[in-house]
């Protein structure tokens, strides 16, 4: 598995959930503020403490988490 120095997993740290390192800002947090139309230099001003090498590393996370999920459609059938 690729390694994500960015990217923290601690089961103390919002309860387990991917953050970025050093901070309680989720992975989940950034893509729904992306998806919601947010620029991420709209989203550094809003946390002026995060690096745009934390928004693509957030991105980045994502992108490898989902390339090894199984995704089933409700027919039962595999994509």
């Amino acid at each position: 598995m690729k390694r994500h120095e960015r990217i923290e997993i601690n089961r103390d740290i919002m309860f387990g959930k991917p953050v970025i390192r050093g901070t309680r800002i989720t992975v989940e947090h950034i893509l729904h503020k992306l998806a919601g139309g947010m620029t991420p230099e709209e989203i550094l001003e809003d946390h002026p403490h995060l690096r745009l090498e934390d928004i693509l590393a957030a991105q980045e996370f994502a992108a490898d988490y989902l390339a090894q999920e199984e995704i089933v459609f409700a027919s039962g059938s595999k994509l």
